[in-house]
């Protein structure tokens, strides 16, 4: 099939050297006004001026006109968790009301009550709620999502919640494995024991089953701390597994350093994350993925130090973080507002970190996050004339049209 889009008031290709963008890279969005582009089989063959593009056009190719839209890659929500039964409103309510999240925890709420309800639910019903969220993702311009494992916290489990990740359509999905989300009511009291199980059981059977990619722990004081964080991502490593950590989210743990020392592919979070953090994970090269939407939703005011991080070199990342409890949101569009108000990132900067930089982060850049060709057509006709509108307005979906190897899926 032969597809040319047509009438785009601001292609923004995200064309640039092939790494990572950091520092003032990240402004850079490589934008072709009145732009056009040419798509077969699936992979985009021309970028350029629209009468460029029309000069290439042959009879059997269907012409999609933009509108005078913006069009751009899909969003690469490089951090969710998006299998889980029922939800947490009750929660919610509790913490409007003055609860904290760690209280509520310590009470047998939070991720553990996830994880009671999402192990009574069978793989199809799982895969039934989920494609709810499927839906909201694209209507929010997502073509890619990191999916992570992490409410199952046994063995069957866990495995479970992998084999759905697989099974989702059209979304892409890398799936991560997170049995080491928290300690499960049944080893309360008993991380290390947990701890060994992940290494000796769980990670054994998601290698060799090929049902992740990457290795997930949540570093954190009281859940995993940082020797058996050590243990795990080192086990994982030595079974081919990437490796991502949930860093400093509650506290100054070091945990960034942790990230830095193992060469990790990215830490995620980072709230607490400081000067000698930062300046760690530069030298390792990790890339910080930041969830501002976390932070809003659970009222807190401790946002990632995104412009110190930008000013280190640091690729930087964004994602939303979907979750039931602490970042109900599948919205990219929301979290660029949060990155651009709250962090003081630019809009060019907040929609690099949603497209190719989070490509980078999931091991995807050689295939999406910008619209160069040779790259998978996946890209989002949004509903606007500047890509500036996408941070700007906020609470709305915004893509018009959503295409996933050059098929429409919205």
């Amino acid at each position: 099939m032969k597809l040319a889009i047509l009438g785009c008031s601001q292609l923004v290709t995200l064309a640039g050297p092939h790494r990572p963008r950091a520092g003032v890279e990240m402004r850079g969005l490589a934008i072709i006004h009145d732009g056009a582009m040419l798509i077969e089989a699936g992979r985009i063959q021309h970028v350029g001026k629209r009468s460029e593009i029309e000069s290439l056009i042959e009879k059997d190719c269907t012409v999609v006109d933009a509108g005078n839209r913006v069009v751009m890659p899909g969003f690469v929500d490089a951090h969710t968790h998006p299998i889980f039964a029922g939800n947490r409103a009750d929660e919610f309510e509790q913490r409007a009301s003055g609860a904290t999240y760690a209280e509520i925890a310590a009470a047998g709420g939070g991720i553990r009550s996830t994880v009671r309800q999402t192990r009574a639910a069978s793989e199809d019903a799982l895969l039934d709620s989920t494609a709810k969220y499927v839906q909201w993702f694209l209507r929010n311009g997502t073509t890619t999502i990191e999916a992570k494992s992490g409410y199952g916290l046994a063995p069957e489990q866990e495995y479970k919640l992998l084999r759905v990740i697989g099974r989702i359509k059209p979304l892409r999905c890398v799936p991560t494995f997170l049995g080491a989300h928290e300690i499960p009511d049944e080893f309360r009291g008993r991380a290390q024991e947990y701890a060994a199980v992940v290494i000796n059981e769980m990670l054994p059977e998601v290698a060799s089953k090929k049902l992740a990619e990457y290795c997930d722990v949540f570093c954190e004081p009281g859940i995993f701390g940082l020797d058996e964080s050590r243990r795990i991502l080192i086990a994982a490593r030595a079974l081919g597994l990437g490796l991502r950590m949930h860093a400093d989210q509650l506290s100054k743990s070091g945990a960034a350093e942790l990230a830095a020392e193992l060469a990790a592919t990215t830490a995620d979070h980072l709230e607490h994350t400081g000067a000698s953090g930062i300046a760690a994970l530069h030298s390792a090269g990790v890339q910080p993925v930041l969830l501002p939407g976390s932070v809003y939703a659970l009222g807190s005011t401790r946002y990632p130090n995104a412009r110190g991080m930008i000013q280190a070199g640091l690729p930087v990342v964004l994602a939303t973080d979907f979750n039931p409890g602490s970042s109900p949101t599948p919205s990219i569009p929301m979290v660029l507002s949060l990155a651009c108000t709250q962090m003081k990132m630019t809009p060019a900067e907040a929609i690099t970190a949603a497209t190719i930089n989070a490509a980078w982060s999931v091991g995807r850049a050689h295939q999406i996050g910008s619209l160069e060709p040779g790259k998978l057509a996946d890209f989002v006709i949004h509903d606007c004339t500047d890509f500036r509108e996408l941070a700007y307005f906020f609470g709305v979906e915004p893509a018009h049209a959503v295409y996933i190897d050059g098929n429409s899926v919205l």
